[in-house]
């Protein structure tokens, strides 16, 4: 086929894109060989104008899609006003997001911060002063993941993230998730507070059992430590309501809640909530943020969260569709072992790596990742409908039927 001008000029900017990359970025991120210009709805577009179907939202951020009406008049709005203040001063927003989210969240304090590393940074030094210098202890799960910050990664139980930055923080006491002997093992005397994803999302999307979060409340109460709950991925509506732990075992009401991913909708914020007795150890110089909940930001996870309230039914709805069309592909391909999730937070588990279906996928116009090797994972946009994700299963479906299975020596 011979190029056009235009397609050359296209695929030209393009490499010129990923060489100065190349060049000049740190080469901390595998990227896939694709540079995207602008997105709409529940599509992006790369430079030859070619559209994708955005099934994981910028890794759960993008949770209204792209180019959101109403998000994009906030912002229009609100930059032509006043984009940042210090934490000096007060603006509009700050007050009114933290009651927002008291009131969403069942606890009484709020600090914003830029992101869910921060976030778990600003909640492991909560634990550190409540529990003081004689318990020191964190209790964390394995297979987890908490970010990449030094504290954050410390509590990450996947070794794979923590082998080339050790020694790392003291103190972590690991133990498999929903495993309770275990549990009931871990806590004593010297244990600050316990870390817990309601569905790991890093570690292929697995959730928690509701009577391991009943464990772990009675025992935090016991030895006086604090519970903390990361709903960095799964949390603000993921799952079809606005927290993962409300799906699982609703009366169990964490010290401490991180999130961040969706709240901004592509901008950068972070939340750490508590309750009066965890809020309350963190006095004035011993923490804070420069950037942490900006006017800007505030005044868009305001507008996302009325969107929100008006989408968790559909959230529900469309991701038991696309989890039900899942189940008819792993009944006709018996290498699909398990599939799995809450909402639009989904996982596919296969008995051989998924990387290559990543690639393939995005070749045929949907974007999707791998986790944990085995685990395509799943995070569209909260604006998702069921013709967006009969054209993804439709993409998967031919990924699934090219598949040969490698012939064994």
């Amino acid at each position: 086929m011979v190029e056009t001008k235009d397609a050359v000029a296209e695929l030209t900017e393009s490499q010129q894109w990923m060489e100065l990359e190349r060049q000049y970025v740190m080469p901390t991120y595998a990227r896939y060989p694709l540079a995207l210009r602008r997105g709409k709805g529940c599509y992006l577009y790369g430079l030859d104008n070619r559209k994708y179907l955005d099934l994981l939202s910028g890794i759960g951020v993008n949770a209204l899609g792209h180019a959101h009406p109403r998000i994009t008049k906030v912002i229009q709005k609100q930059a032509a006003l006043l984009i940042h203040t210090s934490n000096l001063y007060y603006h509009e927003y700050t007050g009114k997001l933290a009651q927002r989210l008291c009131q969403i969240s069942g606890l009484d304090r709020v600090f914003f911060t830029n992101s869910g590393a921060e976030s778990m940074e600003a909640a492991i030094k909560i634990m550190r002063a409540h529990g003081g210098p004689d318990r020191p202890e964190i209790i964390a799960l394995e297979n987890s993941f908490h970010g990449r910050t030094m504290g954050a990664i410390s509590i990450t139980g996947q070794p794979k993230y923590r082998k080339d930055f050790e020694p790392l923080l003291a103190g972590p006491r690991w133990i498999p998730a929903n495993d309770i002997a275990a549990l009931e093992a871990a806590f004593n005397e010297r244990t600050s507070g316990i870390v817990i994803e309601g569905i790991q999302g890093e570690g292929g999307v697995h959730a928690m059992q509701p009577e391991f979060l009943r464990t772990a409340r009675r025992l935090a109460d016991q030895y006086n430590s604090l519970l903390v709950f990361d709903a960095i991925q799964c949390g603000v509506g993921r799952t079809g309501q606005y927290w993962s732990h409300s799906l699982i075992a609703p009366e169990v009401k964490p010290d401490v809640m991180v999130t961040a991913k969706p709240l901004s909708c592509g901008l950068p914020l972070g939340v750490v909530m508590t309750n009066e007795r965890a809020g309350n150890v963190i006095k004035p110089g011993m923490h804070g943020t420069t950037f942490g909940g900006n006017v800007l930001a505030s005044a868009v996870a305001l507008e996302f969260l009325d969107i929100l309230d008006e989408l968790l039914p559909q959230i529900n709805r469309v991701g038991e569709y696309f989890r039900a069309g899942l189940r008819d592909l792993q009944a006709k391909h018996k290498f699909i072992k398990d599939v799995r999730g809450h909402g639009l937070m989904i996982g596919v588990e296969l008995d051989h790596p998924g990387k290559d279906y990543v690639m393939k996928g995005m070749e045929q116009g949907v974007l999707f990742n791998c986790t944990h090797d085995t685990v395509l994972r799943f995070l569209p946009p909260f604006i998702v409908k069921e013709k967006e994700v009969d054209q993804g299963l439709k993409v998967l479906g031919r990924l699934f039927r090219a598949y040969k299975k490698p012939k064994t020596k």
